[in-house]
């Protein structure tokens, strides 16, 4: 059997699959532009992506920083750091490292303090309360899940990341405070630009 060689059908079919792809990242799906933050390109969210890890794997690096403890997130250069720490030096040793890593234009702290001590019963209940959060934040059709980070300390939860409207914080909030077992929540969310 021979095998042919179609290469401009191949270039078409590649050129295709890649409009079709990008099409795809065009963000028509947000609320109208009087009420929401300009879209971001393919490009600046490849880049954001890049400022994200480059922020972790400093904060890795540094061993006073607990970086699991901490939360990055990226919008167009804006990096926000979230979660609870041990004290207020490693919060800010983790902004003074953020802030030296390239392509971090400006970042913002979202940081909480950790107060008392956590039991292992604590760890265990704080985890489920995450997930009913994050699967109650899922299943709402008007929050923007995937855009949202949670993190629970003692059944108070922090919501962080970057969001388009005001609106979509109010209810992001307002699904949380709903579900079983939340104390308390902690508004730490930043607006696009």
């Amino acid at each position: 059997m021979k095998i042919r060689s179609y290469p401009l059908v191949a270039t078409l079919a590649l050129a295709s699959g890649l409009t079709l792809l990008a099409s795809g990242c065009s963000r028509t799906d947000v609320p109208t532009p009087a009420t929401a933050a300009p879209a971001t390109t393919l490009g600046t969210e490849i880049d954001d992506t890049a400022v994200t890890a480059k922020v972790k794997a400093a904060l890795i690096d540094h061993r006073d920083t607990k970086a699991f403890d901490i939360k990055v997130e990226t919008n167009k250069g804006r990096v926000q750091l979230s979660g609870f720490v041990d004290s207020r030096a490693q919060a800010d040793k983790a902004l003074e490292i953020a802030r030296a890593v390239q392509g971090a234009q400006a970042v913002e702290d979202g940081m909480s303090i950790k107060d008392g001590t956590v039991t292992t019963g604590n760890q265990v209940d704080d985890t489920v309360v995450t997930a009913k959060v994050k699967s109650a934040l899922l299943a709402d059709p008007l929050v923007k899940s995937l855009e949202i980070g949670v993190v629970t300390r003692k059944g108070e939860v922090q919501l962080s990341g970057f969001v388009a409207t005001s609106a979509q914080i109010d209810h992001a909030v307002a699904v949380a405070n709903g579900v079983e077992g939340v104390k308390s929540v902690q508004n730490q969310f930043e607006l696009k630009k």
